[in-house]
């Protein structure tokens, strides 16, 4: 019960650099682009300009947590998101809009990774999942906050937009003094040995990894501007973001254990299914009931691919290597973040804005094709994520049984 309150105090990361950070722009996009004149693609490049900065951050984060330690690094992502989100608030030149959201996403990368990492070792000191499920949960939080406020306050007053973005430094400063004592509570753990013949997985996984960056990302940017364009209430647009937050911090309670004893990537391919499915949803005609049941199933999953991911990568490697890998699979996620929402922006301009969802669908639908070969060519021996040995014996469930 320690390790799960002490990841959720680091789950305050991923709520300040995904859930107020990375995502609250599909939200102000409306505001900004009337006020500024941006296009869609204009709008798409301040995510983009923010994930190059993730990439960035994805690049050096491993050298940093070698050189000054995994904690550290976590509180210094925690800062530069806050100053990110405050310098948003300060200007409207795109330039500046351009470059501070690029510090965005090199703290917002900063505290993934190095969170992640303090996340798995939890994992490894209390036998469980969980730990890394609660970390990716925190990222509702902050949907559910950007989501319950943003909207209301820039009804009819979109030149309200920098004060929304001062209101989300505040709450980024205060995730940063709620998850500082936390970052630094953990220990490492020793992994257990590898599973064989995993690293001849992993290329399947980079490759999924980036396809579902550069999905899930067009749907978080742009549908509010597809609900702008479907003239959807004031009230169905709060619902969605407070709808798809609060799933997303339940998560845990329904894919932790697939997560930790699923075989090979089979819950990879399912989360990734159903984060295609909710992409298409709202395009069945744009109504509370699918946008509705859009944002339950989005929510539920779309953070739990990392979770997913990131088990999948820590499982069997000590410390170091865990980080390192981590790493680099965080790089070729950025770099599909980074190309997602201008590209799926560039085709919004000139097919409207739910060619966003359709990318985001589709790109999803791959990852998830993709991924299951790796479900029916697994090992038989079942590998238990983050490290954490199997309570079961050795019972090994067949992945190959009809």
């Amino acid at each position: 019960m320690r390790g799960l309150w002490r990841a959720a105090g680091l789950a305050l990361g991923t709520a300040s650099a995904l859930g107020l950070a990375r995502f609250g722009p599909g939200l102000f996009i409306p505001a900004m682009r009337e006020r500024l004149g941006w296009s869609l693609a204009e709008a798409g490049g301040l995510t983009t300009a923010n994930s190059a900065g993730y990439l960035l951050g994805a690049a050096v984060t491993a050298g940093v947590a070698g050189r000054i330690g995994p904690a550290r690094t976590f509180r210094a992502g925690m800062l530069l998101t806050a100053a990110s989100l405050a310098g948003t608030a300060a200007t409207g030149r795109y330039p500046l809009l351009l470059a501070v959201r690029t510090l965005g996403g090199l703290g917002g990368a900063l505290v993934f990774i190095a969170g992640a990492v303090l996340a798995a070792r939890l994992a490894g000191t209390t036998r469980s999942v969980a730990p890394v499920t609660v970390y990716y949960c925190g990222t509702g939080l902050g949907v559910v906050l950007t989501g319950g406020t943003v909207p209301v306050l820039l009804d009819r007053h979109p030149e309200r937009w920098p004060l929304g973005w001062a209101l989300l430094a505040g709450a980024a400063a205060l995730a940063t003094l709620g998850s500082w004592r936390a970052a630094g509570a953990t220990t490492p753990s020793a992994g257990t040995p590898a599973e064989p013949g995993q690293g001849a997985a992993h290329w399947r996984l980079f490759l999924v990894y980036a396809m579902f960056g550069a999905g899930y990302i067009a749907y978080m940017t742009f549908l509010s501007a597809y609900l702008a364009s479907r003239h959807a209430t004031l009230g169905l647009v709060c619902l969605t973001w407070t709808v798809l937050g609060l799933s997303a911090a339940a998560a845990p309670v329904l894919w932790s254990r697939p997560i930790a004893t699923w075989p090979g990537t089979r819950a990879l391919a399912v989360l990734l299914a159903v984060v295609a499915v909710a992409a298409a949803l709202p395009l069945l005609g744009g109504g509370p009931p699918a946008v509705g049941g859009s944002a339950v199933l989005f929510g539920s999953a779309f953070m739990m691919v990392p979770a997913a991911v990131t088990a999948r990568a820590v499982a069997g490697r000590p410390p170091g290597g865990a980080t390192r890998l981590i790493a680099a699979l965080t790089v070729v996620f950025a770099a599909g973040q980074a190309a997602g929402p201008w590209a799926s922006g560039w085709l919004a301009d000139r097919a409207g804005a739910a060619a966003a969802l359709w990318w985001a669908a589709v790109l999803c639908a791959g990852g998830a094709l993709l991924a299951t070969p790796t479900v029916r060519t697994a090992p038989a021996r079942r590998s238990e994520p983050c490290g954490v040995p199997s309570r079961t014996g050795s019972r090994t469930p067949s992945t190959n049984r009809r």
